[in-house]
């Protein structure tokens, strides 16, 4: 099996969280032999916008991992953002495309340091990106 090629997209708007996702992505890939690169955005309503965009381009990756955190504020933002991402993402899984979802959706601060780093979810999505890589390819292999 050839090296994978991985395209991480993170969202930057809380760049302390979006660092540590980002650190445990590359972690993750690097320990699995994977190639990757990064690109930022903004915020997460972006995210599937620059996947597609790479898609579209036919930029050569293997699969995404998406890294962001939305967290909840006193308006109705918070359900509009983590629905229509969410949303957005798995459109392009249902397209066969591979990818991770890391897009913590929280209450607090807290929580979403607690998740990017104790609970290394930037590894995390980065291995189900390569499960759904492998997957996509045996089923490709399939008689």
């Amino acid at each position: 099996m050839s090296q994978r090629r991985v395209l991480i997209v993170a969202a930057t708007f809380y760049r302390d969280i979006a660092d540590a996702l980002i650190a445990g992505a590359i972690e993750a890939l690097t320990a699995a032999g994977a190639s990757f690169d990064l690109v930022e955005v903004p915020g997460a309503l972006e995210i599937p916008g620059a996947i597609t965009q790479a898609v579209l381009g036919e930029a050569g990756y293997d699969g995404y991992v998406a890294l962001g955190c939305v967290i909840r504020g006193e308006t109705t933002h918070y359900d509009y953002v983590c629905s229509e991402s969410a949303r957005g993402l798995m459109d392009l899984s249902l397209r066969g495309i591979p990818l991770g979802n890391g897009i913590l959706t929280v209450e607090n601060r807290d929580q979403a340091l607690r998740r990017a780093i104790e609970k290394n979810k930037g590894a995390d999505v980065a291995g189900a990106c390569l499960a759904l890589i492998a997957l996509r390819d045996r089923f490709r292999r399939a008689p």
